[in-house]
Order: structure tokens, then C-alpha cells, then sequence
């Protein structure tokens, strides 16, 4: 017998029909001796729905009314699915994330999980029953209802298995499992039998949208086995586990991740001295702009150059601020660019094997493809280039990494 927690997003519960499928597949799972804790999400537009409702009332509603309401999407699917295992015969028992205790801070909208009190699902799981609990939402200290953010059911579903001590949290999505890059880029791309956490937090980061990564962090911290399975086919899905022998042993780099939504921005001609820097990126971060990329040259007039990417929506608010602090610098000149794109391999095969990088930079190479920037880790090396270039370069480095072939696997 084993304690699995599975966790079913919106495309896969947004119907009553889908909603029926996901109880004859966890009626399966139950009627094979599994202890079953499911985390599902609204149905799919629901979140999409309210939040529309909200609007028509006010622009900017309180951060507080919007967690009651939006809320009430998983609430729905909570109690339809119980009803659907409970016509199957199987007992079963919703709850929202208050009703488990699952903890979080006061931060309406992005909150955190700081604990669940697991007594009531175990209690449920000991008398034979099917516990079923709404993702993305627990309640702070005074009792108000809290939502984790965009993808939060994925969060919810973790941090249920690290509280129980479950052998695996299963991800059922719209896709059968992690690729090595997205099979609408790249045709031959491959399902992954096992990918590391280090892994696929790096390909989350850099653009992979199956899942969500503070889920993918939440599960590296506690050693939480995830699976990211298909709702609508049967198969192994991908397992995500941390890093052993073997896996340290297969293909170089495991998959190609992109990103299009990126926008540069670089000012030149500022002193190069200590402290610098801090004013031009310390000033951005502070306005809740996230940096990636940075790359400062310095001249031999001791003059220096900061470029650094940011999302493409916070291009506009990024410039503004550059200005500001390219007067109180002096600077020359700055300049932005909203066509370019970011494109990574990833993998922990590269922490024992030289030569990477020269690979990555001969396939763009040879398709004459420039480099803007260039980034890298441990296990991730990321290049800036033109976005009319992205699609080509991922089916390049797909093939000079040999990761075309089922082998690759």
C-alpha cells in the first residue's frame, strides 16, 4: 500500500465529463489499495472568470475579497468530484485548504505555505476514504482565506506529500510528461523517463511552463518524488527525483528550454567604480523587476557597460527607471530591444564533461545565428539572441546534443 497524492490542473478537471474520467482514475488507484489524497485546481477559465467579475465591480479590488472569491473556483471542483467518487463507491471527503489547516503568511494573492496540519487528512485516509482538497488557497493566522498564486495547485499537491510522507506526488496535466524541449518547436522531441529537481527547476525558470517552480522547489527541499503524468492517457509519465549515479552517467544535457518574453536593456559610458552596479540594478530590483541575464564590459577609457534582461512586460517601467539613473550617473547612452529571446541547455551531465559550450556555440554556428549574451551555471549554459532565430536554434541544439533519437532518453 502506498500514500500517493495526485493533483489534477484545470484543462484536465473543466468539465463534468473530465471531472467523471479523474474519478474512475482515482477510483482505480484506490480500489488497488493506494491511500489517495487528490489536489485539484478550478475548472478550466473559472480563476479567469472571477477575476473578470471582480473587474467589472473595481480595477483594483481589495487583495483580500479577490482571495474569497477567487476561491471559490476549486471549491467547486472539490465537491464535484467527491460526489462522483461517492457514485462510484467510493468514500470520499472535500476540503478547502482552511478546513485542512494549510497554513500560509498574510500575503494575499503570493502567499506561502508555512505548515499543514495533516491529523484530519490521515485520520480520513486510516478509515478507507478518498481525502480530496482544494489547490492553490489555505488561510493565515486569523482565518482569511489566502490563494498561493498563478499554478499554486501544484505547490498545494507538495507540500500535502512532504507533510504526509507520501512515496509520490503525481502531477496529472494536458502533457504525458517533461520533454526534452516544447514538441510544437521541435517535432522529434523526446518524453524523459527521469529528469533531477536541479533539472527542471532550470528548464521551470527558463520558460518550461509544465510546472510551477516553487512546486519543483518546495519538492527538491523536502525530497518529494514528483511524476508528471497525462489525465487523458494512460503511461509512466516522467519521474522528477533527485540526482543519482546513473542519471549522471546518460546524456550530457537533458533538454532545451526557451524563452521569448524577454526584453534587453544596457547603458554605457558609466564610471567604472565600486558601487556602480548596485545603483543601476539595485534600483530596478527594488521596483519588483525581476533581472536575469547581466553582463558588464568595461572600456579602456575605464568607462562601463550593464546590460541585463527583464521580462518584456516590465520593459517599459525598466526604461523609465534606466533613465533616471543614467542622469544621475552621466551615462552616454542607453538602448533597449524587445526582439530577443533566451535559449538554455540544461543538464547535470555537463558537471563532468568539457566541451559543452563549444558544442552549443558551433550548432548556432553553423546556422549563423549571432550571440548577444551568454550565461551559465552548473548545469545550464543560456544564450541571448534574436527572437526570429529562437525556434531554429532550439531545433539546432536539439540536434547537436543528439537528443533527437528515443536514446537520448
Amino acid at each position: 500500500m502506498s500514500l500517493i497524492v495526485q493533483k489534477y490542473g484545470g484543462t484536465s478537471v473543466g468539465t463534468v465529463e473530465r471531472i467523471q474520467a479523474v474519478a474512475e482514475k482515482v477510483a482505480r488507484g484506490h480500489r488497488l489499495g493506494d491511500k489517495l489524497v487528490v489536489a485539484v485546481s478550478a475548472m478550466s477559465g473559472e480563476t479567469n472568470r472571477l477575476i473578470g467579475l471582480a473587474k467589472e465591480i473595481d480595477a483594483q479590488p481589495s487583495m483580500r475579497e479577490m482571495d474569497v472569491l477567487v476561491s471559490t473556483g476549486e471549491q467547486v471542483t472539490i465537491a464535484l468530484l467527491c460526489m462522483a467518487l461517492n457514485k462510484l463507491g467510493i468514500e470520499a471527503r472535500s476540503y478547502t485548504g482552511g478546513q485542512v489547516r494549510i497554513l500560509t503568511d498574510n500575503a494575499h494573492g503570493k502567499a506561502r505555505i508555512i505548515e499543514i496540519d495533516g491529523h484530519r487528512i490521515e485520520g480520513d485516509l486510516d478509515a478507507g476514504r478518498v481525502v480530496v482538497v482544494a489547490g492553490f488557497q489555505g488561510s493565515d493566522e486569523d482565518g482569511n482565506i489566502t490563494t498561493l498564486g498563478r499554478g499554486g495547485s501544484d505547490t498545494t499537491a507538495v507540500a500535502l506529500a512532504a507533510a504526509l510522507n507520501a512515496d509520490e506526488c503525481q502531477i496529472y496535466t494536458d502533457v504525458d510528461g517533461v520533454y526534452t524541449t516544447d514538441p510544437r518547436v521541435v517535432g522529434r522531441a523526446q518524453r524523459l523517463d527521469k529528469i533531477t529537481f536541479d533539472e527542471m527547476l532550470e528548464m521551470a525558470s527558463q520558460g518550461s511552463k509544465i510546472l510551477q517552480i516553487r512546486s519543483v522547489e518546495f519538492a527538491g527541499k523536502y525530497n518529494v518524488p514528483l511524476r508528471v503524468m497525462s489525465s487523458f492517457e494512460e503511461g509512466p509519465g516522467t519521474l522528477i527525483s533527485l540526482e543519482d549515479e546513473d542519471q549522471m552517467e546518460k546524456a550530457v544535457v537533458s533538454g532545451i528550454a526557451f524563452n521569448r518574453d524577454e526584453a534587453k536593456l544596457t547603458i554605457r559610458g558609466i564610471p567604472d567604480q565600486p558601487g556602480v552596479a548596485y545603483k543601476v540594478l539595485g534600483a530596478i530590483s527594488a521596483a519588483n523587476i525581476e533581472i536575469d541575464v547581466i553582463v558588464q564590459n568595461v572600456a579602456k577609457d575605464n568607462s562601463a557597460t550593464i546590460t541585463f534582461t527583464v521580462h518584456r512586460n516590465d520593459l517599459s517601467q525598466a526604461e523609465s527607471l534606466l533613465k533616471q539613473i543614467a542622469e544621475d550617473l552621466g551615462a552616454l547612452e542607453i538602448d533597449t530591444d524587445d526582439q530577443i529571446a533566451k535559449v538554455s541547455i540544461v543538464g547535470v551531465g555537463m558537471r563532468s564533461h568539457a566541451g559543452v559550450a563549444a558544442t552549443m556555440f558551433e550548432a548556432l554556428a553553423n546556422e549563423n545565428i549571432n550571440i548577444q549574451l551568454i550565461t551559465t551555471s552548473e548545469i545550464k549554459i543560456t544564450v541571448v539572441i534574436e527572437e526570429r532565430y529562437l525556434e531554429l536554434a532550439v531545433r539546432a541544439l536539439h540536434t547537436g546534443f543528439d537528443l533527437d533519437s528515443p536514446s537520448a532518453e
